[in-house]
């Protein structure tokens, strides 16, 4: 860890995925900082919480002269107050807000983790098809059921099509598949068959040159792929064959996966499976 680092840490007696999200949301406000972020979920004992707080506090104590960040949203007080002795700067947002919402609301909330309860099988049903179908029709690795795809993003590789089809499925349900355009595709002033009957549902990714050849680098380095005459060459001639066919894209080099999905949905008109 890098000693200008802040370290964070997402905490919960549950899952953590609701204090890792709004944590991350937060931190994402201060992009000048940067963030060593630990999550920690199922601290659902006493002597699990007095653990994570020795830890907690050996952080602060590393003689990095900057105080842990602790993102806590537990459902149990005993454990609540373990952790809020702390030597950290403690963020408890279901302890700051809800009490405030049950006096306006009149109405008693229910425990941190209810938020991740299923009430409704078949929108839950729904969500695993469409991860199942974002798995399966990863990569062009499975072309045949494109007609039953919500979505298909487009791009060269690395440029962000599977992690925003996954994170469209988990949640939004939306079956979204991604195939990948190759060198040998963009020979050709048609689109690649596969998709080709499949424009109205085709939404392109790009990025910016230096981007794509670090993550490359990182996958294949030193090699042609990862090359910057071959990067530039394959965004320039993806970019010409989304305009040539009127296909509508987006840079994802600055965007998170949030925001590109946001995008897509927004601009294709997708209808969100939400959770009651």
């Amino acid at each position: 860890m890098q000693s200008s680092a802040q370290q964070v840490y997402f905490l919960s007696n549950g899952t953590a995925i609701t204090a890792e999200t709004l944590g991350l949301s937060l931190l994402a406000q201060f992009p000048d900082c940067q963030f060593q972020t630990r999550t920690i979920p199922f601290i659902d004992t006493l002597e699990k919480a007095h653990k994570v707080s020795n830890e907690i506090n050996r952080g602060s104590g590393n003689g990095n002269n900057q105080m842990p960040i602790v993102i806590c949203t537990m459902g149990d007080a005993d454990l609540m107050q373990i952790i809020s002795q702390s030597r950290a700067l403690m963020i408890d947002p279901f302890g700051e807000i809800l009490p405030r919402l049950e006096k306006v609301l009149s109405a008693q909330h229910h425990e941190p983790g209810q938020s991740h309860r299923t009430v409704n099988p078949s929108v839950y049903d729904s969500r695993i098809d469409a991860i199942d179908y974002a798995m399966v029709h990863d990569d062009g690795g499975k072309t045949q059921n494109y007609n039953e795809a919500d979505i298909i993003l487009i791009g060269v590789s690395r440029s962000g099509k599977t992690p925003s089809c996954l994170y469209l499925a988990l949640q939004f349900g939306i079956k979204a598949a991604n195939y990948p355009i190759t060198e040998e595709d963009m020979e050709f002033e048609q689109l690649p068959k596969p998709i080709r009957a499949f424009k109205p549902q085709l939404y392109g990714l790009t990025t910016d040159l230096n981007r794509l050849v670090k993550i490359r680098q990182e996958r294949r380095p030193n090699s042609r792929y990862s090359s910057s005459k071959q990067c530039r060459y394959e965004l320039k001639a993806v970019e010409e064959m989304y305009q040539r066919h009127n296909i509508r894209y987006i840079n994802t080099s600055e965007m998170s996966v949030e925001e590109i999905s946001a995008r897509i949905i927004r601009d294709n008109g997708l209808h969100r499976i939400e959770l009651p």
